[in-house]
């Protein structure tokens, strides 16, 4: 895929329940900067405060954060601090027990910050999520299988609508590459 200026999805809303959840990651990727290898190198980046920084990619944080990306997609929320506040209220609704202690407080610890900066926006969220089921308590389900399904049909399986879960503008994280039409 070329990293043309238009390729990047609207950040409006969601991504559309037409596309395959993989060609979806991959929209996702490129517009966070992000890349598939980083889920199999030894360590994967991160940032928090405008610090960059990278963490162990164990075997559970690998499977967890190739989840979480997913639910993202799912969602359609962002990957700025306001938005990571929501996923993570979404996925602790939803169960985060399977993630582990690790992956688990950098959940946490994000859900905690969202009442911080966006405490409205991660109530919604949390609300939002209901009880439905999450990727982390899909184990059963293979990754190759989710990326071939329609994102619509794999919302429904989520319980989420088909639209996804997010209004408003789709923040960035602090490592996305930058764009002109960002808001």
């Amino acid at each position: 895929m070329k990293r043309g200026e238009s390729e990047f999805p609207s950040r409006e809303h969601p991504l559309s329940g037409d596309l395959k959840v993989g060609d979806a990651l991959d929209l996702f990727m490129l517009e966070n900067g992000y890349r598939r290898q980083d889920y199999d190198a030894p360590r994967t980046p991160a940032r928090v405060c405008g610090i960059s920084f990278s963490v162990p990619n164990s075997p559970l944080h690998r499977w967890s954060i190739m989840r979480h990306d997913l639910h993202h997609i799912a969602t359609g929320y962002g990957t700025d601090l306001p938005g990571e506040a929501e996923m993570s209220a979404w996925e602790i609704r939803r169960g985060i027990k399977p993630v582990g202690k690790y992956v688990g407080c950098i959940v946490l610890s994000a859900f905690a910050v969202g009442f911080m900066v966006a405490p409205r926006r991660t109530m919604r969220a949390r609300s939002a999520a209901g009880l439905g089921p999450n990727l982390f308590s899909m184990p059963d389900v293979t990754y190759d299988d989710l990326l071939q399904m329609s994102l619509g049909d794999f919302r429904e399986r989520l319980l989420i609508p088909r639209d996804g879960l997010a209004s408003g503008i789709r923040g960035l994280n602090g490592m996305a590459p930058r764009r002109k039409d960002a808001s």
